[in-house]
C-alpha cells in the first residue's frame, strides 16, 4: 500500500527558512512534489521533480525554494528560503507510482508571520 508522510511544517518569521520532508513507501515513484492550499484559494503546484531529477517550480517560489529527492529512500524534500507571508498554506506531498495515479499526503501547515 502506498503511504505518504510529510513533516517539517511550522511557524516561521518572514525571511526565515523551513525544510519540508516527505517519506513515501509502497512503490517506485515517477514524479514527486509538493502542492499547497492557502485559505480561500485553490490548491496549486509548488514544485515537482521527475525521477531523473528535473525540477519544476511555480513562478511565485522560483529562486527561493529548492526541491530534491533521494530515489533509493523514496523521499522528497522542499527547502524553503526567504519565506513570505503569502507562502502560508497547508503543504501536501504528492507522489505518483510508476503506472499509477497520484497519491497525496495528509498535509503539513506552514505559517509565515511576524
Amino acid at each position: 500500500q502506498v503511504r505518504v508522510v510529510e513533516s517539517g511544517g511550522g511557524l516561521v518569521q518572514p525571511g526565515g527558512s523551513l525544510r519540508l520532508s516527505c517519506a513515501a513507501s509502497g512503490s517506485i515513484f515517477s514524479a514527486m512534489g509538493w502542492h499547497r492550499q492557502a485559505p480561500g484559494k485553490e490548491r496549486e503546484l509548488v514544485a515537482s521533480i521527475s525521477s531523473g531529477g528535473t525540477p519544476t517550480y511555480a513562478d511565485s517560489v522560483k529562486g527561493r525554494f529548492i526541491i530534491s529527492r533521494d530515489n533509493p529512500k523514496n523521499t522528497v524534500n522542499l527547502q524553503m528560503n526567504s519565506l513570505k507571508p503569502e507562502d502560508t498554506a497547508v503543504y501536501y506531498c504528492t507522489v505518483t507510482p510508476v503506472g499509477g495515479v497520484k497519491y497525496w499526503g495528509q498535509g503539513t501547515q506552514v505559517t509565515v508571520s511576524s
